[in-house]
């Protein structure tokens, strides 16, 4: 089968190649990939991993031959899942808790843009509590966890700020739900109960000191590569706090399944919509990590794969 691999002394940075197609555990279905999504964070997994490695977290598509232990969605059904490699793939093995239903008029594309991006929204803002009434921070805003994070925290009832590095990156954000969409923090006075955050330096500093009594600043990022330094007197209001998150540590890997199979009701119903700022066929892999690394994608990026 034909599957996209690290190739880091390439022109590209990666290639196509023929490698084996995969024998799944007994708990693991076989995928056949329909379409999959690219995060930021990969970027940095392919400039790290040697040759040969396989990149790929989100995916959805079809269950080619379903687990041999009985878990999990039969043959032809429809799924969203979340790999923790190797998705760039015609065909991928998941393990059945990694695995949620779509259904049939929720696109391939716009599934595979939820399980990274989706999950890290919906447990970052699980930090913050109860939201309805609550202002709401999320920096960031044009990507594709800041997207999510804005419509979530909006259906929640929360009043909700999205920072954006300039105008052009702001469309969109108000239609899911952000009442400000700011280019920076400087004229803001009013503080914010929770704040997500994921450009680091300057900006996490200024939601320390933006954070209210009481509130939450969880920092999931740091897009800037810059160093935050804050001194005790620099600090936010009393009792507030800073949480350091990482997604693939947010939880015991049965919950995956579950949150995996609310985002994709969300979806089904309505309540939640991807933007995908970018959606080719895998044949376009390079030119679209430039994109994406460039910043030139507001939202998602989503590929669909040749079947084999």
């Amino acid at each position: 089968m034909r599957a996209v691999v690290n190739a880091p002394g390439t022109p590209d940075g990666v290639e196509f190649r023929d490698v084996p197609e995969p024998t799944p555990e007994p708990h693991e279905a076989l995928i056949g990939v329909r379409s999959f999504s690219v995060n930021r964070g990969e970027l940095t997994l392919l400039a790290r991993r040697p040759d040969g490695w396989r990149p790929g977290q989100d995916l959805a598509g079809v269950v080619v031959r379903p687990a041999a232990d009985g878990s999990g969605p039969g043959e032809g059904a429809r799924v969203v899942a979340w790999a923790d490699q190797a998705g760039w793939a015609q065909l991928a093995p998941l393990p059945s808790r990694r695995l949620a239903r779509l259904q049939d008029h929720v696109s391939f594309q716009t599934a595979a843009t939820l399980p990274v991006a989706g999950m890290t929204a919906l447990r970052a803002l699980r930090l913050g509590g109860a939201l309805s009434g609550a202002r709401v921070l999320v920096t960031g805003a044009a990507g594709g966890v800041g997207r999510f994070a804005v419509e979530m925290a909006h259906r929640q009832g929360a009043e909700v700020a999205a920072l954006v590095r300039d105008p052009t990156r702001a469309a969109g954000l108000p239609e899911v739900g952000a009442r400000e969409v700011l280019t920076d923090l400087d004229g803001v006075a009013e503080p914010f109960d929770l704040v997500l955050e994921s450009v680091g330096g300057e900006v996490l500093n200024r939601a320390l000191q933006l954070v209210a009594r009481g509130g939450t600043v969880v920092s999931f990022g740091n897009s800037s590569r810059q160093e935050s330094r804050v001194g005790f007197g620099q600090w936010g209001a009393p009792g507030s706090r800073l949480i350091q998150f990482f997604v693939y540590e947010s939880g015991e890997p049965p919950t995956f399944e579950a949150d995996l199979a609310l985002l994709a009701q969300w979806t089904a119903d309505g309540q939640l919509h991807a933007q995908i700022g970018l959606h080719d066929d895998w044949s376009a892999i390079k030119p679209a990590l430039d994109a994406l690394r460039d910043r030139r994608v507001n939202g998602k990026l989503a590929l669909d794969v040749t079947a084999p």
